[in-house]
């Protein structure tokens, strides 16, 4: 049977109350019965019964971070971002993969209600949001990453993707590319939607420039690629003269399909750029301009609101919106070092 905490006490010959401030708040107890009771937890083995006292105090130590997909490397920036300012503040990071699915967002952030995690960051699937107005209603903070929830209701740290998705293609126009594909999708993501958009604005002004929708399933090299053999099918007159991909692994997966069959030359033929700025992004074959997020600010700023909200419940309206950086290189004729 396992020591507690009364058994401790007994041990080292001070109260329960002196053995609960040794392991919470030592700073109130002098250094002779620290160490008394240091040495009594030492030789009884005792192990503090953590969920318990989590459940006393309401909350845990931990907070909840559900993205949309785990193996893009720009979430694994803004969970590092996130990891590094949480362990700032003594708090740990359980990050789930909703792999842009309703259910599986679902039931993460169930399982981290029952938890009683000290908050949550979300990169929600859809625009309804009915799951985390409970947590809200419930009193735990919820922050929105990289993604504005449309009423404002939610507090949120972002970029402005119609800014990048418009500084992407007056980019590609800059150049001398009149004929545009975007490609991305599903539409329901709110990046995907904000970033054609931003692309179509650039155009809005321009008679002699177009931007075409090319539809995709995921925001996936494997997507990527598929879209590129759709470009290809096409005769080459018909093809575009650019191609702005809603992120980075949708351009990787661009750019593998339409050199491999030796028929198009990137840039000359179609230039092609994408949105995150992942590692990937500057060491594929031919090196690719994108258009950059501060992935891992996004995340540690994201920390810092919630962080806020748990100690003043008015900053719930507080909205933090980065702006973007276009980053040329040579998939767009800038200089591969670049």
């Amino acid at each position: 049977m396992s020591a507690s905490v009364k058994d401790v006490a007994e041990a080292a010959g001070v109260s329960v109350g002196t053995v609960s401030n040794v392991l919470n708040r030592p700073e109130r107890v002098a250094a002779a019965t620290v160490a008394r009771v240091q040495d009594a937890i030492s030789r009884l083995g005792f192990v503090r019964n953590d969920a318990a006292r989590q459940l006393r105090a309401g909350r845990s130590n931990s907070i909840g971070l559900v993205v949309l997909d785990a193996r893009n490397p720009f979430f694994a920036d803004v969970a590092r971002g996130v990891e590094e300012r949480a362990a700032e503040h003594g708090l740990t990071v359980l990050v789930a993969n909703s792999d842009e699915k309703a259910d599986r967002e679902r039931a993460h952030i169930d399982l981290f209600e029952q938890q009683r995690v000290h908050g949550v960051l979300i990169t929600p699937v859809a625009e309804s949001l009915p799951r985390l107005q409970r947590l809200r209603e419930r009193g735990m903070p919820t922050v929105l990453v990289d993604r504005e929830s449309q009423d404002g209701g939610f507090p949120s740290v972002a970029v402005d993707d119609v800014s990048g998705g418009r500084i992407a293609v007056e980019h590609l126009c800059a150049i001398g590319r009149r004929r545009v594909a975007f490609v991305g999708g599903p539409l329901s993501l709110r990046q995907v939607s904000d970033r054609l958009e931003g692309a179509q604005r650039a155009v809005a002004d321009r008679d002699d420039a177009t931007v075409e929708f090319i539809g995709t399933n995921a925001l996936t090299v494997e997507a990527g690629r598929d879209a590129g053999h759709r470009i290809l099918e096409r005769a080459p007159s018909a093809r575009p003269h650019a191609v702005f991909a809603a992120n980075d692994l949708l351009a990787l997966g661009l750019l593998q399909a339409l050199v491999m069959t030796g028929d198009v030359r990137v840039p000359e033929d179609i230039a092609l750029i994408g949105y995150d700025d992942i590692d990937f992004a500057s060491s594929a074959v031919i090196p690719l301009s994108s258009v950059r997020q501060p992935a891992a600010l996004i995340g540690s700023t994201a920390v810092d609101l919630l962080m806020r909200i748990a100690d003043d419940s008015t900053a719930v309206n507080d909205h933090v919106v980065f702006q973007p950086e276009l980053v040329v290189r040579a998939s767009t004729g800038g200089l591969a070092a670049r």
